[in-house]
């Protein structure tokens, strides 16, 4: 059972957006099976820093539409970006300091993360630009 599924509801209505988050689901499904499945510790550091590239990209051109069509809550929904980076860094940082992971725990903070904000931020996105 994949971790997130993909909802329509999580659609803001424009391809290329809709595209990355389809491809971010399956990427921290991939990962998260992954992790759980295998005993390959040492491919954490790998996964989490392709995770942080690809979701930073995402969030660059997500940012970039607001900005171009002046998204009146571009602030809020790019600072909500900001702070799932710093979790994700935070975690990366923790795991290279003690090479200690809870894949569980940082699974659950991403599927939570991305579903809250793919009803919240990403659903008002999507209205305003219809």
């Amino acid at each position: 059972m994949a971790l997130i599924e993909w909802k329509e509801e999580f659609s803001v209505g424009v391809a290329s957006v809709d595209h990355e988050h389809r491809e971010l689901i399956e990427l921290i499904n991939d990962t998260h099976d992954h992790l759980v499945h295998t005993n390959e510790r040492e491919a954490v550091a790998d996964f989490l820093g392709e995770i942080y590239a690809k979701i930073s990209a995402h969030f660059a051109l997500e940012e970039r539409l607001m900005r171009e069509q002046e998204y009146d809550q571009y602030l809020d929904h790019k600072a909500d970006h900001e702070r799932l980076l710093d979790e994700i860094r935070d975690i990366m940082d923790y795991y290279l300091d003690t090479r200690e992971f809870d894949e569980e725990r940082f699974a659950a903070q991403l599927a939570s993360w991305f579903t809250e904000h793919f009803k919240t931020k990403d659903a008002r996105l999507h209205k305003y630009l219809r």
